[in-house]
């Protein structure tokens, strides 16, 4: 665990459900004794992990403590507030939660949306000056990431501009002065990278959910506050700069700025599908200038990975239009340097042979081409990129669900096999599911045939095997006994049933055995079947544990057979015949 990190494991919580490696757009996951971490060089902070995971071991950095020491060590701790808040707080005032910020101990509220303008005017002068060709937005710090890392082919075509967060954080340093401390407040996760790598204009990023958890610890509700004259934003109120958090909104900003009617506009967002929209920028040569507004959550800011599930996006969108205001008549050119370069930085992706791929497959037991289902369980998309992970160290073989399952129920097949007793798992409707041929052996007739022609006699009715035990199996998937005793008589012999309880109701299991042989052979039997158990039950645990309920039944399985010789008093396996064991 690296808290340090704006995104981090908590190993112990981690349930090695591969969902995280599942859902993340560039698989910046690391599966290491069954933990999947972040792998900090890969990732690039969208927080998809941290929605996804189902038992929150994925973890935001909190940053609330170096707020609240902040405000202790500055006398002038401003805040810089993403233009989501009116989605965030629907309903709220903009006076009554710069009262309730306020009440926290920060002097005054900007919005990061004046920021913005500024990159808007930038950008709509670099646009003007600038030639054919496509030109990609920075105002989202995980598209950068995004670029740098995993596309740095598209790295020319980047803005060079500062994000509206930092552009936002100059301009209140040059209107309030160097000395102040700036804390923005958003919905985003990556903007803790841009305060790790710009101190000097940043100094902590708090997303809204650590804002809603320090106004309850204060007992601070902004729908309550009653705010002064003095309650406003500094140095003034934004215009068309708080449409940035919804799609199309930079591009608004820009068009309304400058001569930009040769420009030719577009907005993306999500990065599965910002990662098409760049396809063939850089192979295909561009006779006219193309701007792209390129946001990595779906649906803009608005939809962050630490915004609120206030409502739909189209609410969401609405009030930012509604928030929002038109620029005045001929807006201010930029009047910041915002002058700023991307560096790459590209991830080291493996390219391993043919044979090094076939070599990890066979890891996962596929051996042939029949064999890679391609189903996803593992998290990733096909079972090539799985050996291409396994080769990289980035996964580990029981990660394939499909390997583990048949490695669990051969593991289960061999036990059962090797038994020296009979014995026989059947289903609700007393089919087969599984049994040995020592089962078949003693039931004697064509049973051995049956079994020889189809191994395991999978489907075959007990009532046509066996008739004389179908009612004791039938009151053993009923009953709550956990295991009961017959003697049952067949074609002059006199068989010994013990029945245990697998799944109640649903799978139940029977062990047999000749009575009728001399009890030196029952004894040697007993210890051999026990002997067995003791050498497998284990192994096969562990491998349904790792499965979780893809191998749930196997564990039943053989949980109950071993109980069923473990728990034994006596030299046969049990109470005399005629006795139950019951639960409890």
């Amino acid at each position: 665990m690296n808290s340090q990190q704006p995104i981090y494991t908590e190993k112990a919580r981690c349930q090695d459900c591969y969902k995280c490696v599942r859902e993340c757009p560039v698989k910046a996951i690391q599966v290491v004794d069954d933990s999947a971490a972040v792998i900090p060089e890969r990732c690039v902070y969208c927080g998809t992990c941290v929605n996804v995971c189902p038992v929150g071991a994925k973890k935001v950095r909190d940053d609330l403590g170096r707020a609240k020491r902040l405000l202790k060590r500055k006398a002038r701790v401003i805040v810089s507030l993403a233009p989501s808040f009116v989605s965030e707080f629907p309903g709220v005032e903009p006076a009554r939660l710069i009262h309730a910020l306020r009440e926290l101990g920060f002097e005054a509220v900007s919005e990061t949306a004046l920021g913005a303008e500024e990159v808007s005017a930038a950008c709509a002068a670099e646009l003007e000056r600038g030639g054919p060709g496509a030109s990609l937005s920075t105002a989202c710090p995980t598209v950068v990431e995004l670029v740098r890392r995993y596309h740095p082919e598209h790295l020319p075509s980047l803005n060079r501009l500062l994000s509206p967060l930092l552009a936002h954080g100059k301009l209140l340093r040059r209107e309030l002065g160097e000395d102040i401390g700036i804390v923005f407040i958003g919905p985003c996760i990556s903007k803790k990278l841009e305060a790790d790598a710009h101190p000097e204009l940043l100094d902590v990023v708090l997303t809204f959910a650590d804002l809603r958890r320090w106004l309850a610890e204060r007992a601070i509700d902004p729908r309550c506050e009653t705010p002064s004259e003095s309650d406003v934003f500094v140095p003034g109120p934004a215009r068309d700069g708080a449409l940035y958090p919804s799609d199309g909104g930079m591009v608004r900003g820009i068009a309304h700025r400058r001569n930009t009617a040769d420009v030719k506009f577009m907005a993306f967002s999500g990065i599965h599908y910002l990662q098409e929209a760049m396809e063939g920028l850089t192979t295909q040569p561009l006779s006219q200038k193309l701007f792209l507004e390129l946001l990595a959550c779906e649906g803009g800011c608005v939809n962050g990975p630490q915004a609120g599930k206030t409502c739909g996006t189209a609410l969401k969108w609405l009030r930012v239009l509604d928030y929002a205001r038109e620029p005045e008549a001929a807006p201010a050119p930029p009047s910041l340097d915002l002058s700023a370069e991307a560096s790459p930085n590209p991830v080291r992706e493996t390219s391993p042979e043919d044979p090094e791929i076939q070599a990890a497959l066979r890891r996962v037991g596929k051996t042939q081409p029949e064999d890679e289902l391609n189903c996803g369980g593992c998290g990733y998309d096909s079972c090539r990129h799985l050996a291409a992970a396994l080769l990289d160290g980035r996964a580990e073989p029981n990660m394939c669900v499909s390997y583990m399952r048949k490695l669990a129920m051969n593991k289960a097949n061999a036990l059962i096999r090797s038994m020296p007793a009979g014995v026989v798992i059947l289903d609700e409707n007393l089919l087969v599911v599984e049994c040995n041929r020592r089962f078949a052996e003693t039931l004697g007739g064509d049973t051995p045939m049956i079994f020889d022609a189809k191994p395991g006699m999978e489907g075959a009715d007990l009532s046509k095997l066996a008739p004389e035990m179908r009612g004791h199996f039938a009151r053993g998937l009923e009953s709550e006994v956990d295991a009961l005793r017959k003697d049952v008589r067949i074609s002059g012999r006199v068989l010994r049933l013990t029945v245990f309880t697998v799944d109640p109701g649903r799978i139940v299991g029977g062990i047999i055995q000749d009575i009728t042989e001399p009890a030196v052979q029952r004894e040697q039997v007993i210890q051999r079947a026990q002997e067995v158990i003791r050498k497998n039950v284990t192994t096969v645990q562990k491998i349904a544990y790792l499965l979780g309920e893809n191998a749930a039944e196997t564990e039943m399985i053989l949980d109950s057979l071993a109980g069923s010789f473990r728990s034994s008093p006596s030299p046969l396996g049990g109470p005399p015949p005629g006795e139950d064991r019951r639960r409890g």
